[in-house]
């Protein structure tokens, strides 16, 4: 595999040094965050877990459902997939959850190996496992593999913030904004953290927390 990988602030300053000079409007974005975010966070199954249990609730009760699961010891792929339905069920997964994570913990992934697969290869192993879509398998290559030119395109935030900061008349659907950030390779990961950034100084603008 030779793709870049993002270790840390540095990475993210050479991407976005490199962007700017592709698209001078990022250094509108450089001029109004203090840091450039690197959020990354370590990989393996409870990434993916974590990552399913935050499905379509609010982060207050993903935090309080996870934080049974840590009490529980069910963290690994063996005890998940030896819990009873009844046994996730207690602590807070809804049945659809229930179904994903025993699909997830059947799976078979082999997690230090995908630390060295093709994004893309990355991509479609996670996303043919039932309860994973194209987002949380693009935000786990992101943040724990570090893959530098990954793009979330379906992220509403994204969107949003494209388009206040190419002044579109409306937000990009997602693929208007997945072939947008095809200028923005190989640092497109780069450029979606700028963008979330931008999307909070936006937010807070406009006196929304």
């Amino acid at each position: 595999m030779d793709e870049r990988i993002i270790q840390g602030p540095e990475c993210l300053r050479e991407g976005a040094d490199w962007l700017v000079t592709r698209e001078p409007r990022f250094a509108l974005v450089l001029d109004q965050i203090e840091e450039i975010p690197l959020r990354l966070r370590p990989d393996g199954f409870k990434a993916l877990f974590s990552a399913i249990i935050s499905q379509q609730v609010s982060t207050a009760s993903a935090a309080a459902i996870w934080s049974r699961i840590e009490e529980a010891g069910m963290m690994t792929p063996e005890r998940v997939a030896a819990a009873s339905q009844d046994d996730l069920a207690n602590l807070g997964l809804s049945r659809p959850k229930i179904r994903y994570a025993h699909a997830l913990a059947q799976a078979g992934i082999d997690y230090n190996a995908l630390r060295t697969t093709p994004s893309d290869d990355v991509i479609a192993e996670l996303t043919s496992v039932i309860g994973i879509g194209e987002w949380t398998a693009e935000i786990y290559a992101l943040f724990s593999l570090g893959r530098a030119d990954i793009f979330p395109a379906k992220d509403l935030a994204l969107q949003e913030a494209a388009k206040e900061l190419f002044d579109l008349p409306e937000r990009p659907k997602d693929r208007e904004l997945k072939v947008m950030a095809e200028a923005w390779s190989p640092w497109r990961g780069v450029a979606a953290r700028l963008l979330w950034a931008y999307y909070r100084v936006v937010k807070q603008r406009e006196g929304i927390r």
